[in-house]
C-alpha cells in the first residue's frame, strides 16, 4: 500500500496542485435538486475534472445506482482524464467529507493507492480564498492505457452479505463480519421510509446503526460551513460507542454505496486495517429489493 496521506487539507493541496490530478465528485441524492456539473463548471480547483458517480459505474444494473464499474470501463474513464496509474489523484466534493470518499475506495477498489480526500472539500478551499476556475479544463489523452484490477477484499456482494448474515445470526453476533449501516437512524429502525419509493426501510440482522454523519464535524469555529472529518481518537469513540469492534472484521453498508464509504474512509484514518474492511457495494437497495431477504425493523 502507498505511504501518502489519505486525508490532505486545502493548504497542501494548493501547495501541490501542480504534482497532482484533482477530481470533483460531488453527489446529492436526486431530491435535492442539485446540478453538481452545473456548479462544477461555474466554479471548481483549477485543474480539476469532473467524475460523474452517476456515470462512472456498472451500466449493465440499472436498478442498482452506483455499483462499482467493470475494470476496463474505469481505465477508459482515468484515460480521459489524463489519469496514469502513477499518478497521485486528490478527490474532493462540495459537500466536505462525502461522495468524495465514494472515488477514493472506488480508486483504492480497483487498485490505485495513491489516493486522497481533501478534508472540507471545496468549502475548505475557498475558505481560505484560494483561487476558483470556471468551465471544463482540456486534459491531454495520456499515450499508456490506464490499468484497473478489482482488488476483491475491498468489495463483498449480496451473497456474500446473506452468508455473513447467516454466520453473525448461528453465533448471535460473535462471528462473522460484523455490519455497520451508515443510513440515518430513523431509516435504519424502519421508522422513516427509504427515498426509493416501495422499498422497504429497516436493515440486516445484527447490523449496527453508525450513521455517517457521526463521523465529521465542522471543527473550525471560524469557518462553521466547512464539514471536516474528525480526529482518529473520536471516529474510534463514535464505532465503539454505537458496539463496533474495531479489532473484528467490518463490512460497511448505506442505501446505495456512497455514505458506506464514508464510513469505511473513516475507519481507515482511524486506524483501522484496511483488510479488515469490506465495502458491501450494493448497499441496502440490493439488499431490501431481493424478496428473500431478512428485513428487521425495531418500529414499537
Amino acid at each position: 500500500m502507498s505511504t501518502i496521506d489519505k486525508l490532505v487539507s486545502a493548504s497542501w493541496v494548493h501547495e501541490n496542485l501542480n504534482k497532482v490530478k484533482v477530481l470533483d465528485c460531488s453527489w446529492y441524492l436526486p431530491f435535492m435538486k442539485r446540478d453538481t456539473k452545473e456548479e462544477f463548471v461555474n466554479a471548481h480547483i483549477p485543474g480539476a475534472r469532473f467524475f460523474d458517480i452517476d456515470a462512472v459505474k456498472d451500466l449493465s444494473k440499472p436498478d442498482l445506482p452506483h455499483m462499482l464499474p467493470p475494470p476496463a470501463s474505469f481505465g477508459l474513464s482515468m484515460d480521459r482524464f489524463g489519469i496514469s496509474n502513477n499518478d497521485h489523484v486528490v478527490v474532493y466534493d462540495t459537500a466536505g467529507v462525502g461522495p468524495a470518499c465514494r472515488v477514493f475506495w472506488t480508486f483504492r477498489a480497483m487498485g490505485h493507492d495513491k489516493v486522497s480526500v481533501l478534508n472540507g472539500g471545496l468549502l475548505a478551499w475557498a475558505a481560505l480564498k484560494y483561487k476558483t476556475e470556471r468551465g471544463e479544463p482540456q486534459t491531454a489523452h495520456v499515450e499508456k492505457k490506464y490499468v484497473a484490477r478489482v482488488e476483491d477484499k475491498l468489495v463483498c456482494d449480496y451473497t456474500d452479505v446473506v452468508k455473513n448474515i447467516g454466520e453473525l445470526k448461528a453465533s448471535s453476533g460473535a462471528n462473522g463480519r460484523q455490519i455497520v449501516d451508515a443510513r440515518p437512524n430513523d431509516r435504519f429502525t424502519g421508522k422513516a421510509p427509504e427515498f426509493r419509493p416501495g422499498l422497504s426501510s429497516g436493515h440486516m440482522p445484527h447490523a449496527i446503526s453508525v450513521p455517517f454523519t457521526e463521523v465529521t464535524e465542522a471543527a473550525d469555529p471560524r469557518y462553521p460551513q466547512v464539514s471536516t472529518l474528525k480526529s482518529p481518537k473520536d471516529i474510534r469513540n463514535v464505532f465503539t460507542a454505537a458496539g463496533v469492534d474495531l479489532d473484528r472484521p467490518i463490512i460497511t453498508t448505506c442505501g446505495s454505496g456512497i455514505t458506506a464509504s464514508v464510513l469505511y474512509f473513516a475507519l481507515l484514518n482511524a486506524g483501522v486495517n484496511e483488510q479488515n474492511i469490506t465495502l458491501y457495494d450494493g448497499s441496502w437497495t440490493e439488499y431490501a429489493l431481493n424478496p428473500y431477504s431478512e428485513i428487521v425493523k425495531d418500529t414499537e
